[in-house]
């Protein structure tokens, strides 16, 4: 099927069960092809397990999801080898990072010990127990959650640990008509804890997005825009508002990204405007605003916003 096809068929189902909400959704499909990570942030009750959920069961995908708490311990991620009394051997217990896609609900409220132990499993697509190193799948995802009001008793992410996510997604409440037809859907019958009931569909598996990320790999992308994304990046590390610009990994994120999003469109080459939609995702929580530009009322994607007018776009 080619990737435009199931674009559009994702879609379809999507719509069946999410309203509204279809950036948010289409970033975790882009971050799912371009083989990385996502962090969600939004206030409770703004459908971020759901979407999660409702990717996994459009793909056939192995879904697991953990909800960190103060005290989640690494093994309650990774696992552990259990002692086995009867055999007296050590077996595998396989934790819930053992998945295609992993829902991290509430991330910053386990400790640094316990975030860091997934840092492994989303660079290097393994995890190690006990020294021995186990492969994960081909398939794998972190999606992890964070809310961006409540901070007590919460662990905030260090800088090198939301660089390993591709996306920082913002989720924001629905509008009014939105939330009307949440409403309506809630009325008519729709339980999200049964989600296959609502007559969702899986339209891929993982033979199919190995086929879409081929045919992502051979978009085009001409010298001019590669120049762009770097002088986007470069741009960001000489702002006047910003003490921590983007790094090689953002430059590298918008290119991967930026041809996954081309091809979901049906093209084979990648544009400006490609790069454009994606800075703010990419790069918000790669780069640190100075105490001057916080007290001024700026934001990170206020600063991108004034990054990208001084970098002339390409024609």
């Amino acid at each position: 099927m080619p990737l435009i096809d199931l674009y559009r068929a994702l879609d379809t189902e999507r719509r069946k069960v999410i309203v509204g909400q279809r950036w948010t959704f289409d970033l975790l499909l882009v971050a799912l092809l371009t083989d990385g990570h996502v962090l969600l942030e939004g206030v409770p009750g703004v459908a971020k397990t759901l979407m999660a959920r409702t990717l996994a069961a459009c793909l056939r995908a192995d879904f697991k999801r953990v909800q960190f708490t103060p005290d989640l311990m690494p093994s309650d991620v990774i696992g552990t080898n259990v002692f086995d009394f009867a055999t007296s051997t050590f077996s595998l217990k396989r934790g819930p990072v053992f998945t295609s896609i992993m829902l991290g609900d509430e991330i910053n409220r386990a400790p640094a010990k316990t975030q860091s132990s997934l840092l492994e499993a989303m660079e290097e697509r393994q995890v190690t127990i006990d020294g021995v190193s186990h492969p994960l799948p081909d398939l794998f995802m972190v999606i992890a959650t964070q809310n961006p009001v409540e901070y007590e008793g919460t662990y905030p992410l260090p800088e090198a640990q939301l660089d390993r996510f591709l996306f920082k997604v913002l989720v924001e409440y629905p509008t009014h008509e939105e939330g009307l037809q949440v409403l309506r859907n809630y009325q008519a019958g729709f339980n999200p804890r049964r989600l296959l009931e609502s007559g969702i569909e899986p339209v891929a598996d993982s033979d199919a997005l190995r086929e879409a990320r081929g045919e992502i790999a051979a978009v085009k992308v001409t010298d001019e825009v590669l120049d762009y994304i770097q002088r986007i990046v470069d741009e960001s590390r000489k702002s006047p508002d910003l003490s921590l610009g983007g790094s090689p990994r953002a430059a590298i994120a918008l290119l991967q990204a930026g041809k996954t999003l081309a091809a979901l469109q049906g093209r084979d080459y990648v544009v400006p405007d490609d790069i454009k939609t994606l800075v703010a995702p990419v790069m918000r929580h790669r780069i640190i605003l100075k105490p001057e530009a916080e007290i001024e009322g700026l934001n990170p994607d206020r600063a991108l916003e004034r990054v990208l007018a001084r970098v002339e776009v390409p024609r």
